[in-house]
């Protein structure tokens, strides 16, 4: 058996991703003209309460039937949804994604899996976005948080029909953040 090695630290992305990872539409994961279509926007903010311009997110979805897509070739929007997307943070720390709102998946609430990636970070950040609704109180992953926890990953639905999850990096308002087996 060949020999092991040792997990290293990650990198930090510092603001030069803003050049290479970001591409064209990868924030729209169906046309804005799409029947069902939502905007997920928000801010990013660091430990002080500031919008973060340099940072970026990921998203990863079911589709409204709470399948996850299977779809290789994320990065195309030419083809059927894939659930994925990619945006960065403008110079006021905002976000928006054009989406569809995702489904159940296994009788749990609907959620978007967020990733965050900033400056400082040495790895990238997990968390969820919930969509309100009556699910909530039934999701497992949710019934097993304390109220203040669960606050932090709930979506608001805006009078326009958008929601809106902001993401508080640090300090009072900290949204919870997930870790894995195996992620350091």
């Amino acid at each position: 058996m060949p020999e092991q090695l040792p997990a290293t630290p990650g990198q930090t992305i510092g603001p030069f991703f803003h050049y290479a990872l970001p591409y064209e539409g990868g924030h729209e994961l169906v046309p804005a003209a799409t029947l069902g279509a939502v905007r997920l926007r928000g801010t990013v903010y660091d430990g002080n309460g500031s919008p973060l311009p340099d940072a970026m997110l990921e998203i990863r979805q079911a589709d409204p039937g709470g399948t996850i897509p299977q779809l290789e070739g994320s990065w195309r929007r030419d083809r059927d949804f894939t659930g994925w997307g990619r945006c960065a943070t403008d110079p006021a720390g905002r976000y928006s994604f054009t989406t569809l709102e995702p489904g159940a998946v296994d009788g749990g609430a609907p959620f978007f899996a967020v990733v965050v990636f900033a400056r400082g970070l040495l790895n990238r950040l997990f968390t969820r976005a919930y969509l309100p609704g009556e699910a909530v109180g039934s999701d497992p992953f949710l019934a097993g948080l304390s109220a203040e926890q669960r606050e932090t990953l709930m979506v608001v639905r805006e009078d326009d029909g958008s929601l809106r999850f902001d993401v508080h990096l640090q300090g009072e308002a900290e949204t919870l953040f997930l870790a894995f087996p195996g992620h350091a």
